[in-house]
This record gives C-alpha cells, sequence and structure tokens, in this order.
C-alpha cells in the first residue's frame, strides 16, 4: 500500500509540473535580454522601468517605487546561474538605491529594498546589506501611526483623504517581517501583525476581491474605499488581488496564523474562479473589463504566490495552485507575452499594465512584472525537483 500511495505521488507531481515550461531556456533568455538592458543603462541613477510611448526607454530614480526591482532580478539571474558576472552587476545596481534607506516618505521600502539588498543578503550573507536593510525597517516603520493601526502608503489622496492604504503595503510586510527576525525587534512584528488585521477587516468584500485604497481617519475609522488604478471603486484591480494573494501567503509563512492561511486561499478562489480569468490565465488588467488589455505582471505575482500558497495546501488544493501557477508561466514564456531576442527594450515580458485609468504604462512591458516572473520560474523549478508528500 505504500508503495502504490508513493507511486501516485509521483504521478500525480509529474502532471502536475510537466509543461511546457524550460526553465534552463528562460533563464537563458534573460541573461541575453539583461545582458543588453545592462549595455544599454551606464547611468546608474536611472533605472529601468518601462516603455514609453514613442519606443524608447523608460527610466526612473531610485526615489521611484520601482528601483529595487532590477538589481533583484539581477540577483534571481545570479542565483539560476552562478554566473559571477551577475553577481557583480547586481551588487552594483543594488547599491544604487542604498540611499533609499533613509527615505520615510514611502511605504515602498520593501519593494526598493528588500528586493535587492534582502535577496542580496540571502545569497552571499554580506553584513553591510543587512545593516542597510535594518535601517530601511526603521525608516518604515516611521509610516505606522498606532492609532489608526496601518502603515500609511500616501502622503494624500484626492486632496481629501490624509491617511489613504493600498492594498499593495501587504508587499513591504515581508520587509518587516525579515527584520522582526533578523534584529531581535519585536515592533516591526507587531506593526506587521496589526496592518495584516486591520487590512483583512477592511479591504475586502464579501466575495474576498480587494478594494484599492481603503482612506482612514486619525482613530483607525474607515472614511471611504476607493480605486486609483483600477476600472472603477467597486471593481477588482487584477494586480491588487495578486499582491493581496502573496502578501497574505507570505504572512502565513512567517506567523503560521491560520486565519492568513484562509485569507489567501479565499483570494486564491477569487482569481482561480473568476468567469473573466481569461483560458491562457493571464488577467485582463481589472477582473471587470474583459477583453481589455492584459496585465501580465498580475499573473507574473500570482503564479510566483500560488506554487508558494501550494506547500502549505491540501492535496487538492496543491494540484490546482500548481496546475494554475504552471499555466500562467507556461503563457508567459510563449510568444504571446515574451518578447523576441534583443527587442522590447530589453525587458523579458510584454503586455502589463501599470495605471490604465490614468494613461500610463499601457500594454508595455514592466520592470516588476521581469521580476515576479523569474521569482515564480525559480519557484517552478524547485518544486519540479523536490516531490512532496501529499
Amino acid at each position: 500500500m505504500k508503495i502504490l500511495t508513493t507511486l501516485l505521488v509521483l504521478f500525480y507531481f509529474s502532471q502536475t509540473v510537466s509543461g511546457q515550461i524550460n526553465v534552463q531556456k528562460e533563464f537563458e533568455f534573460a541573461a541575453k535580454q539583461y545582458e543588453g538592458m545592462l549595455a544599454s543603462h551606464p547611468d546608474m541613477t536611472q533605472f529601468p522601468q518601462s516603455t514609453k510611448p514613442d519606443g524608447s526607454a523608460e527610466n526612473q530614480p531610485s526615489d521611484w517605487w520601482c528601483s529595487g526591482f532590477f538589481g533583484g532580478s539581477l540577483w534571481y539571474i545570479y542565483e539560476f546561474t552562478k554566473d559571477p558576472k551577475w553577481k557583480e552587476a547586481a551588487e552594483r545596481w543594488t547599491m544604487a538605491v542604498e540611499k533609499e534607506k533613509d527615505n520615510t516618505k514611502t511605504h515602498d521600502l520593501g519593494f526598493m529594498l528588500y528586493c535587492p539588498f534582502g535577496n542580496g543578503y540571502r545569497l552571499t550573507h554580506n553584513g553591510k546589506y543587512k545593516d542597510i536593510l535594518l535601517t530601511g525597517a526603521k525608516s518604515l516603520a516611521t509610516r505606522f501611526d498606532p492609532k489608526v493601526g496601518l502603515i500609511k502608503s500616501w502622503e494624500v489622496f484626492q486632496k481629501t483623504y490624509n491617511y489613504p492604504v493600498i492594498i499593495d503595503n501587504m508587499m513591504n510586510l515581508e520587509f518587516l517581517l525579515w527584520a522582526a527576525k533578523a534584529s531581535g525587534n519585536k515592533d516591526f512584528y507587531k506593526i506587521c501583525i496589526t496592518h495584516a488585521d486591520n487590512t483583512l477587516k477592511n479591504h475586502f468584500r464579501p466575495d474576498n476581491s480587494s478594494y484599492h485604497v481603503v482612506c482612514y481617519g486619525p482613530n483607525g475609522e474607515v472614511l471611504a474605499r476607493k480605486s486609483h488604478q483600477g476600472a472603477a471603486d467597486e471593481s477588482a484591480w487584477s494586480r491588487g488581488q495578486s499582491w493581496g494573494l502573496y502578501g497574505y501567503t507570505v504572512m502565513y509563512r512567517e506567523t503560521r496564523d491560520l486565519k492568513y492561511l484562509a485569507q489567501a486561499n479565499k483570494i486564491a478562489s477569487f482569481i482561480l474562479n473568476n468567469p473573466n480569468l481569461p483560458a491562457d490565465k493571464v488577467p485582463y488588467w481589472d477582473y471587470s473589463r474583459p477583453g481589455e488589455v492584459r496585465d501580465a505582471s498580475a499573473a507574473a505575482i500570482a503564479a510566483s504566490a500560488l506554487l508558494e500558497l501550494s506547500q502549505y495546501s491540501d492535496s487538492k488544493q496543491k494540484r490546482n495552485y500548481i496546475a494554475v501557477a504552471t499555466k500562467m508561466l507556461e503563457s508567459l514564456s510563449s510568444q504571446a507575452y515574451h518578447a523576441k531576442s534583443g527587442e522590447n527594450n530589453h525587458f523579458i515580458l510584454m503586455h502589463s499594465t501599470g495605471h490604465k485609468p490614468g494613461n500610463s504604462e499601457v500594454d508595455v512591458p514592466l520592470v516588476y512584472a521581469d521580476y515576479y516572473y523569474l521569482e515564480a520560474l525559480l519557484r517552478y523549478q524547485k518544486i519540479k525537483q523536490i516531490p512532496r508528500s501529499y
């Protein structure tokens, strides 16, 4: 009986992850594209971001919320290839955002610092990276007001609301959770718990979709629930749903609190069972806008999150999560979303959408789509290589 069970597990596992994703090939392509990216970006004060309407490269300074993704992607390429040249490039572009460790004007230090320095520290144990991260964590923690119980996202929203909190903010908690362990500072941990709990209470609709922006008063009262990058206040902006899925998966990993696992599963159910999710599993930019432009970044983030969430799931959920994540990666690796060599301003993926209501970064490559795509490929490779007990 034990032998039969083992064979069934191995059969199931092989069926689940035996898609058309050649991780080696994808990283070889990524390396080739990013060699071009490095060559075309000699100015290390300008970080690769996207493509402008005229087709030229769009870059941003280090205080832009996406500045850490390029260095983070270079670390992922190094992690897969083990080639020292990628380590050297990753080190240079990681240190290029060091000054943001003192930036208290943004909630996005998780993206800006933890993606490059966090991966760099994980792979090299460079003590300097740790020190920079802990300084950055202190900066991020200044945006938490205990009376409100959340980390403030923007300074003002719609000229009316002075304490807006966006679902994206769940992504920065991983940084503070790491800092709590690395420093022993329990305040970082408490901030994360309080923020995650209040977001869980106030950000989600009965169908487990998320609002983009919740605006709070000085004592934590909800003043309004809005959208900024979604189609409407009551619509489900696709990348926002992926941010929530990823964020609560991380919260469960770090706390083992079952309410966070339950929330991650609920968000996954909303995404996977949504009637407007296309057959290729790459979402439209908003789930209420079928037939409009896609958001490859929403798929890349969701795929990475689902692959991790599958490891905390029962056999039926595990099978479903891995299968959908695999389909997402297959689609992103196909000609429909995958750039041709040397094109797309050297980004890997096409067809992401940043801020459609603002007519900004619509149907273009985005640096964070590449980052989460590479992360998802690494997670897929690990799951593929290690059969697990179900």
